[in-house]
């Protein structure tokens, strides 16, 4: 848009409220904004620079700051308003499915638009989804001087009056939903002392009604003696502030009792009304430090709105973050298990991951035997993860550990460190860098242990099958397939890894999911009380039994669907015509012994280096994959910005070139990295 000076502005808006009988358009306010709106939306001297000069134009010509008053208050009334100050940038109460289904139905049938709203007027104005990250970056000495250059105190009091009288509309229309919201039976459940006591939700409402009568009144005294007084809202106030701790009482219980996806969202319904509410009382009250610091509040919900309520990643993202961090408060929970810090835990581990290798060295073999029957595809599908699944179940519950499972977890718990992290920054990073180190060493003896062990019993079974069933376990052809499928260079090995780490890190969620779902529906003592179970077990073995789901729930279910997924990759693939297959390091160095010891004459030394690169890459890409994704949406669900990444990777590296024995092997004494950070930033400056 070509931008136009104040002064042609100024003109635009003096002629249209010479005639008062028109209906004013918005292009002045549109080019004014135009001309605030800074070229990059998050450069604070831009923006600073662009606003100077707006309260340099209000200064200069006195009658400018009163017409731009005039126009803003007749323009606004002009539209429907109760509506957007209720509503916009606040979910509705038909919940989640419902939300999702109609957004995305936005993108394909626009909804109709009410030309008499005044949201219709944000949309104009505010048409940049940028325009909401300058708005945010005004300095407030800034807002408060163009807010005090526009305010008018007797003039236009009819146009004042509408506009509270529709503020008020809205702030009763918020009271009576946060009212409603505090009687579902979700929010009851997480919060039984809504029930014992008087809800503060039905008590803000009563306070809410009270100032509503009052206020009213103080405007038709305004209207006889020209002298408005507001009454004061420190009791309401109280009461929001008391439903805020509730709210907050509730995510701080859904640690112990779990959460459901109803509950997030009414969560979230409640946060953002009890917000909204809180800023409108604010604009009516009769504080001015407030009033102008709420409005700018106000105004920076509206555009943002505006650009988000019709999107579905915005739905996503408000819905998501209170059920993602118990998700991942559940991985990270079981992370801490995966991380040893001495020998003992070291060699547990190596123990841990060398019994999971003699069972996944079975499962190949199984697999191999399974692709000569003639079955369909699904079929086929449905064996392979029976096969996986089974397997993956049966790991878990003799307590041995798959080494790729563990980045998943590992990295959840990364985050939760991040998260929690207190003292200097020294301090931090050589507690992270600790931590990544026992990480990185854990996971090098989780895979020694799995293809220590899963090489030879696989050799041995190989070697073995003539001699029993008189035939080889693989023809030559299949052999040179299998080994060709390990070839980074001319197969699809390393891309089919990335998908088996999408697999790891969707498996650790779901694990972290049923987590939470075995807490927040009390499946434990639902078992316990089951008198069918009990008929059967018996009233110990019944009790043992429920305990023993309720804590391994998660990880049976984890297991289990990520052996369906691996199972059915390949299948799914073909159905769709896609190349999708999975490779994992456990099952590829298996198939590498296997390939080796059938293809027809001594294997010839190039292809044995190729075959062990493209499982070392396979290797690396599972971690990868899994351990960045998950710590990616475990630090997204904690809220947590860590600008200290370069820093820590510049530690860990310095690490390993000093000592590079620590990851692979447990030190004599605890790790102390508080030197290395001192040292580093020393370095630095």
């Amino acid at each position: 848009m070509k931008k136009k000076s104040f002064d042609v502005v100024y003109q635009e808006i003096q002629q249209q409220l010479e005639q008062p009988q028109a209906v004013l358009n918005e292009q002045p306010l549109v080019q004014l904004v135009a001309n605030i709106r800074p070229k990059s939306p998050k450069n604070t001297q831009e923006i600073k620079k662009n606003i100077q000069v707006f309260i340099q134009a209000l200064e200069e010509n006195p009658n400018f700051s009163s017409t731009l008053s005039q126009y803003l208050l007749k323009l606004i009334t002009q539209y429907k308003q109760a509506n957007l100050y209720a509503d916009s940038g606040i979910l509705a109460l038909d919940g989640f499915w419902n939300q999702l289904s109609q957004r995305m139905m936005y993108h394909l049938l626009p909804p109709i638009i009410d030309h008499a709203e005044i949201k219709e007027l944000i949309a104009k104005v505010f048409y940049l989804s940028s325009d909401r990250h300058w708005l945010d970056r005004i300095e407030k000495d800034d807002w408060n001087t163009i807010f005090q250059s526009l305010s008018i105190d007797q003039e236009l009091q009819a146009e004042k009056s509408q506009i509270k009288e529709n503020l008020l509309k809205a702030i009763n229309i918020l009271s009576y939903r946060i009212s409603g919201i505090g009687l579902f039976p979700e929010l009851i459940y997480a919060e039984p002392k809504l029930n014992e006591h008087e809800s503060p939700f039905l008590a803000q409402n009563r306070e809410i009604t009270d100032f509503i009568a009052k206020y009213k009144n103080s405007i038709e005294s305004a209207q006889q003696v020209s002298v408005s007084i507001p009454p004061d809202a420190a009791q309401a106030f109280v009461m929001i502030e008391q439903c805020q701790g509730v709210v907050n009482s509730i995510r701080r219980a859904t640690k112990r009792i779990g959460v459901s996806l109803t509950l997030t969202y009414l969560l979230t319904v409640l946060e953002q009304s009890l917000e909204r509410l809180e800023i409108l009382l604010q604009i009516v009250s009769n504080h001015a430090n407030t009033q102008k610091q709420a409005t700018h509040d106000l105004l920076y919900d509206l555009v943002k709105a505006n650009h988000s309520e019709k999107r579905v990643g915005a739905l996503l993202s408000a819905n998501s973050e209170l059920l993602a961090l118990q998700v991942t408060e559940n991985a990270s929970k079981t992370g801490e298990h995966y991380v040893s810090t001495d020998k003992k835990g070291f060699f547990a581990m190596y123990k841990a991951a060398a019994g999971a290798g003699s069972i996944i060295a079975t499962m190949s073999v199984i697999k191999i035997l399974l692709t000569r029957l003639s079955l369909a595809p699904i079929l086929h599908a449905f064996t392979y993860s029976m096969n996986y699944s089974l397997g993956f179940v049966f790991i878990h519950v003799l307590n041995f550990t798959v080494a790729t499972k563990q980045p998943a977890m590992t990295a959840a718990a990364l985050a939760s460190t991040v998260q929690q992290r207190k003292g200097s920054r020294t301090a931090q990073l050589a507690e992270l860098t600790e931590l990544i180190v026992n990480i990185i060493r854990t996971q090098f003896i989780a895979i020694l242990g799995n293809i220590s062990i899963a090489i030879p019993v696989a050799a041995i079974i190989t070697l073995s099958w003539p001699a029993l069933f008189g035939e080889k376990l693989l023809s030559n052809t299949k052999a040179t397939n299998l080994l060709h499928t390990l070839d980074p260079f001319t197969s699809l090995a390393v891309p089919h890894a990335a998908i088996a780490g999408v697999c790891l890190f969707l498996s650790g969620l779901i694990a972290g999911y049923f987590d939470n779902m075995a807490i927040y529906r009390k499946i434990g003592p639902r078992l316990k009380k089951h008198t069918g179970l009990r008929k059967v077990l018996g009233e110990k073995r019944q009790i043992k039994f429920a305990d023993y789901i309720e804590r391994n729930l998660g990880a049976i279910s984890g297991n289990f669907l990520f052996g369906i997924m691996l199972g059915s990759m390949g299948t799914l693939g073909f159905i769709l015509g896609l190349p999708l297959d999975i490779r994992h390091i456990a099952f590829a160095s298996a198939n590498l012994i296997q390939g080796l010891l059938s293809v027809g004459g001594p294997p010839d030394l190039g292809l044995i280096l190729i075959s062990c690169l493209g499982v070392a890459l396979i290797g690396i890409t599972n971690l990868f994959v899994s351990f960045s994704l998950t710590i990616l949406v475990a630090l997204r669900a904690r809220q947590v910005r860590f600008e200290q990444w370069k820093p820590l990777a510049k530690l860990v590296l310095t690490h390993f070139f000093t000592r590079p024995s620590d990851f692979f092997w447990p030190p004599k004494e605890k790790i102390s990295m508080n030197n290395d950070v001192k040292q580093t930033q020393k370095k630095d400056n």
